[in-house]
């Protein structure tokens, strides 16, 4: 009970100490209980809807996914014949069974010809108005649709695009486009996550999707009364055979929540990694603040321990404080991870994704994990300095307050760090040696583990010949204040090198990021002035494909010299050594695409490759399979015949665009797929006459816009753009969740400065009174800030460049073989960590400048 009292007494002693290091526990446990909340909440939300608008068993037509998308290399969804539907309501155990057809491969726009489809990655379905939807959805004005002229839209979409009753809608497919005018609005009655929604009638639905009536992509079967889903699945199935896909409800919900687990998942673990890096830089504050309380309160524990206290209650005293610590801040890290969790919800509302709040959920796992985080990861934190406390003497008592540092510990871990940060630097090395990037990237991800946690361990050695050379750089032009502030940070090289290192670790990654984007966006650049001899690139801006009317319209372009079509596709291939390779991708193009894209060859020429039944394979393939010049390869067509393809060319597996492409002609294609089951084109490539680039670019932004407004036309420029564009919104984004890691480090300079403070009170009362100005005070502490600062910001972004630049070996591997040094963002994180140094300073030292002389030279 002693140990428990000693210990809330020096908890709230140093309750506004102890305030920063809840404030990082608290943000790192906020940030894993945010996470944790805001996924479960996704998953509700979908869980809620593939559940609502599931019927009790789906009848699909034959190539459909397990999901019920129906995005398909030639436009049009999967159908089956419309006599399916009467087959089914004969089946036993069904009660009644409807036909539907819906697609996701549509562009809607509106009467400005603006696209009315969400910006946050939902699809745009376009379907027809069914019974099951009339379940899910509410018409809150006009009515269903009825006619060719007439479409319903969701009231989520109409909100935000502004349509009301009446207004114009165009609806852009492989058959064409079709124009209706809004009929009705209707609201979701579950949470709509963010999709674009149009109804149409049955009649007009297979007319503007499928091109013909007569058919379906799916029945719903709603089962009779006291008939299970998965008898009433097996009964359909039974009639039907083996031609379809039938599935029950809860089959169709899992396969539709498994299609966004992926997405879910990566979300949730890359937080969760920002969160832990979070977590490890708390540990260095935590660290910090214990290891100066207990230096602070030497003489103390020392006179417990001359009374009788033994080590063993000392070091619990220190981890029941710990204890306290994690336990507050954990609290209320899980009360603020729900907050997180809303903000980033309300966030994802902006950007198109609909999640209601009424659909918040926190399962009782993310309390227990926010709390077990955080308070095991503080008390673990503290053990050092408990187990430092524990061995104070009871001589201590009899000292000055704060013990001698231990040499010989000192010169252990600076061997210690030596080896660490050698055997890293020497995984790097052999990673940037590797000749296979699987193998290179195990010795990177080593090299990293183990340079960072070197770095850690020397911090201090590396402190003292740092901050001596910073001080003569940037502190001595101050004057004896400068050189009071490279003392103190010189003073306790461990205490600056433990803060150092936890502004170090956001720092490294933002620094090794920047240098990985980077080189991406050079070499990637690079590739295209080297490779692409075409001067425009055209292609849809979702998932939709090019559909022969726009390709039809891109050659009538006036000062167009030629036009290349590109279509991947599928096909079963059986090599020249016996094996047989199921869904391997192959692109069909137009013989001028090897002018288009000037491919490196290692044998044979690409022309030849678009020869009557030939083809290219690349070099990797070529040596996997034991395929050369004159080479046949056995190629089964999806939804076509059988080919034997000769190879006529083998390219270099090294290019970055179209890398391990294989080729032949859209002519070959054709021989052995029929024209209604042909792939639609993915790009098209567009070369101008010469000297007419400029009016050949007007012209085709003119045309599609008008016709084809889901169809961007990109120049080289424009080309680059978009894809420095594309880089640099990942790496915001990474960078925007690296800031917590930074925002607890800057916690753990201002925390480290503020015991500064009051650890040498007397010494700043002693100043004080031979003449130092609360000015120069202030300043001393302010400049002391910024060296450990730029102390931290030198390992960090030497640290991070070194790993860009070992990544960029690998990289290399792939074909992106420039290293390119961001320096203007590397320039700028090391200035901005100047100022981080600054604003840390500000509240120590304007409490350093209000202290009463005669006060704080009477401290003891």
């Amino acid at each position: 009970m002693s140990v428990l009292k000693t210990s809330l007494r020096n908890f709230f002693a140093h309750k506004g100490r102890m305030a920063l290091s809840a404030v990082a526990v608290l943000l790192s446990v906020a940030f894993v209980c945010g996470t944790l909340v805001f996924t479960d909440t996704m998953n509700t939300t979908f869980d809620k809807l593939f559940q609502a608008t599931s019927s009790d068993v789906t009848v699909s037509a034959k190539g459909s996914s397990d999901s019920g998308e129906t995005t398909s290399r030639t436009g049009r969804p999967p159908v089956m014949p419309a006599s399916v539907l009467g087959e089914v309501r004969s089946v036993r155990g069904v009660k009644s069974a409807e036909g539907t057809v819906f697609s996701t491969s549509v562009t809607v726009i509106d009467a400005k010809r603006d696209k009315l489809s969400p910006t946050s990655g939902a699809p745009t379905i376009v379907g027809s108005w069914n019974r099951n939807d009339a379940r899910t959805m509410k018409i809150t004005s006009g009515a269903a649709p009825k006619g060719p002229d007439q479409v319903m839209v969701d009231a989520d979409t109409a909100d935000k695009h502004h349509l009301e009753l009446g207004d114009d809608i165009g609806m852009i497919s492989v058959v064409g486009t079709r124009h209706a005018r809004v009929s009705g609005i209707a609201a979701f009655q579950v949470t709509n996550p963010g999709a674009a929604i149009f109804y149409l009638d049955t009649k007009t639905a297979q007319q503007t999707l499928v091109g013909r009536t007569g058919v379906y992509t799916d029945v719903n079967v709603t089962a009779a009364k006291g008939v299970s889903d998965d008898q009433l699945k097996k009964n359909v199935a039974a009639a039907l055979g083996r031609g379809y896909k039938v599935q029950t409800a809860k089959e169709v919900a899992d396969a539709n929540q498994k299609s966004v687990e992926s997405f879910l998942n990566v979300m949730k673990y890359a937080m969760l990694g920002f969160a832990g890096i979070a977590f490890l830089v708390g540990i260095f504050l935590i660290i910090n603040t214990f290891s100066m309380l207990v230096a602070q309160r030497t003489r103390e524990i020392g006179l417990m321990r001359a009374i009788g206290s033994s080590r063993g209650q000392v070091n619990r005293s220190v981890l029941v404080e710990a204890l306290l610590l994690g336990v507050i801040g954990s609290v209320l890290g899980v009360g603020a991870g729900v907050g997180i969790a809303v903000g980033l919800m309300k966030l994802m509302g902006n950007m198109g994704m609909h999640l209601s709040t009424d659909d918040l959920t926190v399962a009782w796992t993310t309390p227990v994990v926010g709390l077990v985080l955080g308070v095991v990861v503080t008390v673990l934190a503290a053990y050092l300095p408990a187990r430092r406390a524990g061995k104070i003497s009871p001589m201590a008592a009899l000292r000055d307050a704060g013990t001698p540092a231990d040499v010989r510990s000192g010169v252990v871990r600076a061997v210690i760090g030596l080896v660490l940060t050698g055997a890293g630097g020497f995984s790097l090395y052999v990673a940037a040696g590797a000749d296979k990037a699987k193998a290179g990237s195990g010795w990177l991800g080593l090299g990293v583990v183990l340079t960072l946690i070197g770095f850690v361990v020397i911090g201090p050695l590396l402190a003292g010949g740092l901050v001596r050379v910073l001080g003569m750089v940037l502190l001595r032009i101050f004057g004896p204040v400068g050189r009071m502030a490279e003392r103190n940070a010189l003073r306790n090289p461990r205490r600056t090198g433990a803060t150092g290192a936890a502004l170090m670790i956001g720092l490294a990654l933002v620094a090794c990021l920047s240098v990985v984007g980077s080189s991406m966006v050079a070499s990637a650049t690079d590739q295209l002035d080297k490779t692409v001899g075409t001067d425009f690139i055209i292609q849809p801006d979702n998932a939709q494909l090019i559909t022969p009317q726009a390709v039809k319209l891109i050659k009538e372009t006036p000062d167009l010299a030629r036009v290349t079509e590109y279509r991947p596709t599928t096909a079963d291939f059986t090599t020249p050594d016996g094996k047989t390779l199921r869904d391997t991708d192959i692109t069909a193009a137009d013989p001028s695409y090897a002018s288009d894209l000037r491919k490196k060859t290692v044998a044979g020429n690409l022309a030849d490759a678009y020869r009557p039944d030939s083809m290219s394979v690349h070099e990797k393939f070529a040596q996997a399979h034991d395929i050369h010049l004159g080479s046949k390869i056995t190629v089964a067509f999806k939804d076509g015949a059988t080919a034997h393809l000769t190879v006529r060319a083998i390219t270099s597996s090294d290019d970055v665009i179209d890398q391990g492409a294989k080729y032949t002609s859209i002519a070959t294609l054709a021989k052995y797929v029929p024209a209604g089951r042909m792939p639609l084109d993915e790009l098209v490539f567009a070369t101008a006459k010469d000297g007419q680039q400029a009016a050949a670019y007007k012209a085709l932004k003119s045309e599609l816009h008008d016709g084809y407004p889901q169809l961007t036309v990109r120049d080289q420029t424009d080309y680059k753009k978009a894809l420095k564009d594309q880089i640099g919104q990942l790496l915001n984004m990474i960078y925007g969740l690296l800031a917590l890691a930074i925002i607890v480090a800057v916690l753990g300079v201002v925390n480290t400065l503020a015991l500064s403070v009051v650890e040498r009170t007397r010494e700043i009362g002693l100043m004080r009174a031979i003449g130092l100005s609360r000015r120069q005070l202030r300043r001393m502490i302010r400049l002391e800030s910024v060296v450990i600062a730029v102390f931290g910001a030198l390992l960090g972004l030497g640290l991070g460049m070194g790993w860009g630049a070992t990544a960029q070996k690998l990289l290399a591997l792939q074909g992106l073989k420039i290293l390119d040094i961001p320096w203007p963002t590397i320039i700028a994180v090391f200035v901005g960590s100047a100022f981080v140094g600054l604003f840390a300073a500000l509240v120590p030292a304007f409490r350093a400048g209000r202290m009463n002389v005669l006060n704080a030279i009477a401290t003891e």
